[in-house]
């Protein structure tokens, strides 16, 4: 339900025993700030609202943290262009030649295109030329093809590197980098607006609080015009004519300092202000903050809902499964490294083609080249060291997020008890604004039966106004706790 402020009173500091026209005149001065409080919540047609929801917008469109943060998406996904690059088919080109004394003694030529795969195999495709009067045997040629020789192969392991490798992990923890970024961008937009709205809600109290006392000025100015009036006819005594100025000056300086807080809070406003071109932008003096929704109602199945989600999709709780994940991966290829290396390659020569790239006879058991490439430590203690501290890195991170899921479960539970506690406090306050304005009627009744006196006036109305402004106060402490309990379930919104 929505709280609206009842009726400023204003102090009265009259210490003697008025006459009936004073009587008369104090009621008709309380008649009248009690229309003029009604409206303090109506904006006048010169003001703006400038509702929370439009200033989420302005922060998240134009504000240079959120922009920046738009910026990590853009790295991540230049780290999954990264890591794809290992996959990128890679030309290889060796010459080598010697010649002394006007003989050539030998000029050796290999090119070559691989194609690294996501699977353990990697095709390539090659030519070598290799001719020279003091050749190597192993480079020999004939010169059947002009000395040229065409091969088609595959590089695989079959120990170390068969399940995962470091290409395929790189590209593994490039795509969770980028779920990682998403979390970290909720993250940082999160508490952004928190403080948005937290600075928003203190812009709202200042600007309230301000209205209030300037009500609370203009009630005080017409009582001191009127007692004045009415001591310069005998109808009332000097000194109460200098006590209702004392209490004039008193609402004058309440302004001031609420006028230098709504400035203050203005101006903290400005710094989430900026256009589309970067350039900050000043609060316009028109704009008035407005609360537009009412009290929080929340059952404890909703609430339940919302820890739930919170455990689901938390940005704190997502980077660290994500990391969890990562960790993981980087314990599967520790694993591979604990296997031996056992890598095989195969090259069929001038088959299927030759260097004419005509066809030719298919036979795996003839013109080929086959190598085989196998080590392996003995105590492998590097190897199972690291494996091993991979799997206490993930132990760690399981236990952190256990304990980081049980505080942000804790706080949403700590939270929504501080905002029904002030949903109750505030229906309470509410109730005791009436209350004290019926005490005030019933003074000022006492007052024309000569039951009364004008210092228990002034109590009363102390009392008011000091409800009133704690009851405004409150409002945006409120408003302040749900935007809490939206942040701290992860919720990006905050609720909007």
């Amino acid at each position: 339900m929505f709280i609206a402020l009842n009726h400023l009173r204003n102090v009265l500091v009259l210490q003697s025993k008025p006459s009936l026209l004073l009587v008369i005149m104090l009621c008709s001065v309380i008649t009248r700030a009690q229309s003029i409080t009604d409206s303090v919540f109506i904006l006048p047609d010169t003001a703006r609202s400038f509702t929370l929801e439009n200033f989420y917008f302005l922060v998240l469109e134009n504000h240079p943290i959120a922009k920046q943060t738009a910026l990590l998406s853009d790295f991540a996904r230049q780290e999954i262009r990264l890591a794809r690059g290992n996959f990128d088919p890679k030309v290889e080109m060796q010459y080598l030649t010697k010649n002394f004394k006007g003989i050539e003694y030998y000029r050796l030529f290999d090119g070559q295109i691989k194609f690294p795969t996501a699977t353990p195999v990697e095709p390539k495709v090659g030519i070598e030329r290799n001719k020279g009067q003091f050749l190597n045997r192993e480079h020999f040629i004939g010169n059947e093809y002009d000395f040229q020789q065409l091969y088609i192969g595959v590089a695989m392991p079959l120990g170390r590197g068969l399940i995962t490798d470091e290409r395929r992990i790189a590209l593994k923890q490039a795509e969770l980098f980028q779920g990682l970024t998403e979390a970290e961008q909720i993250k940082i937009i999160n508490k952004l607006l928190l403080e948005a709205a937290k600075d928003y809600w203190g812009w709202y109290n200042a600007y309230y609080h301000y209205r209030l006392l300037n009500r609370a000025v203009v009630v005080a100015q017409e009582i001191f015009r009127r007692t004045k009036i009415n001591a310069e006819q005998g109808e009332a005594a000097v000194i109460d004519t200098i006590q209702a100025k004392i209490t004039w000056q008193q609402r004058l300086i309440e302004q001031q300092e609420a006028l230098l807080d709504f400035q203050n809070t203005g101006i903290v406003i400005s710094t989430y202000l900026w256009d589309s071109l970067g350039n900050p932008l000043a609060l316009l003096p028109q704009m008035a903050p407005v609360l537009e929704k009412d009290l929080l109602t929340m059952s404890r199945q909703e609430l339940n809902a919302l820890a739930e989600q919170a455990r689901t999709n938390h940005p704190e709780l997502r980077k660290m499964s994500i990391k969890i994940m990562q960790l993981d991966n980087e314990r599967r290829l520790a694993a591979e490294f604990v296997k031996p290396r056992l890598d095989i390659n195969y090259s069929m020569l001038n088959q299927p083609f030759n260097p004419w790239f005509e066809t030719t006879t298919f036979d795996l058991s003839d013109n080929y080249k086959f190598g085989l490439d196998f080590s392996f430590p003995l105590f492998i203690r590097k190897e199972r060291a690291k494996l091993a501290q991979t799997r206490i890195k993930i132990s760690g991170t399981e236990y952190e997020r256990t304990l980081t899921e049980r505080q942000i479960i804790n706080d949403i539970n700590a939270t929504y008890n501080a905002i029904t506690n002030t949903a109750a406090i505030l229906v309470n306050l509410a109730d005791m604004v009436n209350n004290y304005e019926r005490l005030l009627r019933a003074e000022l009744l006492n007052l024309e039966n000569g039951e009364s006196d004008l210092f228990k006036i002034n109590i009363q109305q102390e009392k008011l106004i000091e409800s009133q402004t704690k009851l405004v106060k409150l409002l945006s402490e409120y408003e302040k706790q749900k935007a809490m309990l939206y942040w701290a379930a992860g919720i990006r919104n905050l609720g909007l």
